[in-house]
């Protein structure tokens, strides 16, 4: 064959190599003066023969802090080492502290805010929305809840709420839902029984849109229903009022943002009767300014 060498010129298998014999990984006998045969006389010594002193460090000093090196520390408190849904953290979110006037040409001043701590399952939380206007409390709603996680993005609430400002203070029990809607709406939905028979259900959704790494725009629709009419608080049965709000923040940090904005709230049905009756309108457009905080 053309570039290739005769056979009979070809150089011949080293000497080591002549005397290998692979039978055995056959299954057959190996030959006489194989590479078996010269390693039967060889003592291989066992695992559990084997001093493995050494490649561990040896024994530990007698001033160690443990005998394992691991100087006390268990899995679970390992400094850094936490699991983020076991530690307990806490937060209050002013989402709402501003100055509103309306286009009858009343002031008011409105707080929206709330405050939670504990872990991620469990939580214990507290709600507060007011107004203050004309020099006394118009309205002041507040909540205490226990709310449990029931999946990644909703969780259950559970707990009371106090109404004061005008009129008489009413109580209620409290059960609702509280999570992320498809498209990150932050929803609410509550149902309240208070005393005598009253029931009541409120449903809010807000929805934060960055426009930029700092400036945000929030809208929030909330509206509030009653089964039976409280004239004293000047709520009638059916559903009570609505509140639709566009506000455009700007943040100089994630924890403090100013804002400007519009609301426009309505009273309908027999709480609009109520309001009428008394000589205030039962709708209004709101221009706010305010500041939006949290720690």
């Amino acid at each position: 064959m053309h570039g290739s060498q005769p056979m009979s010129q070809r150089p011949s298998k080293p000497v080591e190599l002549q005397h290998l014999d692979f039978g055995n990984m056959l299954g057959t006998r190996p030959k006489p003066g194989g590479l078996a045969e010269g390693m039967q006389g060889m003592a291989i010594p066992s695992m559990q023969d084997m001093d493995m002193s050494s490649m561990q460090g040896g024994k530990a000093p007698p001033d160690a802090r443990s005998p394992d090196y691991s100087d006390g520390y268990r899995y679970t408190d390992m400094p850094g080492m936490e699991m983020s849904d076991h530690t307990k953290e806490g937060m209050l979110l002013i989402d709402q502290l501003e100055y509103a006037h309306d286009n009858h040409g009343s002031n008011a001043a409105v707080l929206d805010g709330q405050f939670w701590y504990g872990e991620d399952f469990n939580k214990f939380w507290v709600k507060a929305d007011g107004e203050y206007a004309g020099g006394k409390l118009e309205d002041l709603r507040t909540e205490a809840l226990w709310y449990h996680a029931t999946s990644a993005y909703w969780g259950t609430q559970l707990g009371v709420r106090q109404d004061f400002g005008e009129g008489p203070g009413r109580t209620w029990a409290a059960f609702g839902v509280q999570g992320l809607a498809p498209y990150w709406f932050d929803t609410e939905a509550t149902f309240y029984v208070g005393q005598r028979g009253r029931t009541a259900a409120r449903f809010q959704i807000e929805y934060e849109e960055l426009i930029t790494q700092r400036l945000t725009l929030q809208p929030k629709f909330a509206v509030n229903l009653y089964g039976k009419g409280d004239p004293q608080r000047g709520i009638g049965s059916g559903l009570s009022d609505a509140e639709l709000g566009l506000r455009l923040r700007y943040e100089f940090h994630r924890e403090f943002a100013p804002y400007i904005g519009a609301v426009w709230r309505q009273h309908f049905s027999r709480t609009a009767d109520l309001f009428r009756a008394r000589g205030e309108p039962a709708g209004d457009l709101q221009f706010v300014a305010g500041i939006h905080f949290w720690f």
